[in-house]
């Protein structure tokens, strides 16, 4: 097989899982999660905030931003076709979200081995204006997704 066609197939499986997850995925279709891009080891997702996702200081929630950001290492880190779990995560906020702020969570691996992989995904709310920086580590399990 081809480098190309390595790459096709890959990219065919890492489609193919992200549908088949979003189909059962109620908690990232109520944050209205919207899939922009998903690659081997990577996914761009988007979002618009709401009203409802707003703290008491009327701006963005914490939780909000970082469960874009976890979905986001959740399609990524599975692309491959094994199911991973999530280990362990960070987040930081450097800036504040509002009501409106349409956000974009892009998740890719940095570095993996057969039994781990590790994730960096930025939130943004433009092209460049980073809300949030999130890292992962995922599990990797034997159970395939398919």
């Amino acid at each position: 097989m081809t480098s190309a066609e390595e790459q096709g197939r890959e990219q065919a499986l890492a489609e193919r899982v992200v549908s088949a997850m979003m189909t059962k995925d109620g908690f990232s279709s109520w944050l209205g999660i919207e899939i922009v891009n998903v690659r081997p080891r990577g996914a761009t997702v988007r979002m618009t905030v709401r009203n409802d996702m707003v703290n008491g200081f009327g701006v963005c929630h914490g939780g909000v931003t970082y469960s874009l950001a976890d979905s986001a290492l959740a399609f990524a880190s599975n692309t491959h076709g094994r199911v991973t779990v999530s280990i362990e995560n960070t987040i930081t906020y450097p800036k504040s979200v509002a009501v409106g702020d349409v956000l974009t969570a892009t998740a890719d691996e940095e570095s993996g081995t057969n039994r781990l992989a590790f994730y960096r995904v930025k939130v943004t709310k433009a092209p460049d204006d980073v809300v949030a920086l999130f890292t992962g580590t995922v599990y990797k399990t034997h159970q395939a997704f398919f």
